[in-house]
């Protein structure tokens, strides 16, 4: 069973790009949300189709104060490989020693072949906190980017104050602010 629950705080793990630069989890997330990729393997062409969808997702996220990152259990190369034939530009990292597969248990045990991941897809708010998880065993587990937008706009709502700036509150924040600056 995953160990992998709504409303806990994932771990903060370090692992390396496909160029060896080993980066903090919290680091690449920094005061944003993160929607993490906790891909199959480099070898699965379902894997491979829905990070090309989130390439179009990519450019929205850009601009939306929301990070995304890919963890493959694959070595360097493979994740290089992954990263250049989807067209993503955002961070891949290689889980090559099967450090988070094995932590949250989200080992692919039907797949004798290769070290696979159950494919999941995270939506985490700041400090990693997990908000929703997507299984992606079956593709169509896997969200689309009309679904994360979605789960996004619930998750901004919730915690940023200022989500709508036409609350009466919101606007009172601001100029309290603004007159005690000035």
């Amino acid at each position: 069973m995953s160990k992998i629950e709504v409303g806990m705080t994932l771990p903060d793990f370090v692992l390396p790009d496909e160029d060896g630069n080993r980066h903090r989890l919290s680091t690449l997330q920094g005061d944003d949300v993160m929607v993490l990729m906790l891909g199959r393997g480099e070898h699965c062409p379902r894997e491979r189709q829905h990070q090309k969808e989130m390439v179009k997702f990519s450019e929205w996220t850009d601009l939306a104060f929301t990070q995304l990152v890919t963890v493959l259990p694959n070595e360097f190369h493979d994740v290089f490989k992954m990263r250049i034939a989807t067209g993503a530009h955002w961070p891949y990292l290689a889980d090559n020693e099967l450090e988070i597969q094995q932590a949250l248990e989200i080992d692919e045990y039907t797949d004798p072949h290769h070290d696979a991941t159950v494919p999941h897809t995270l939506i985490l708010s700041p400090g990693l906190k997990v908000e929703k998880v997507y299984v992606g065993y079956w593709f169509w587990g896997r969200p689309s980017p009309q679904q994360l937008w979605l789960d996004l706009q619930e998750v901004f709502a919730r915690i940023k104050e200022d989500f709508d700036p036409t609350a009466a509150e919101v606007r009172e924040a601001f100029e309290a602010q603004a007159q005690a600056v000035a």
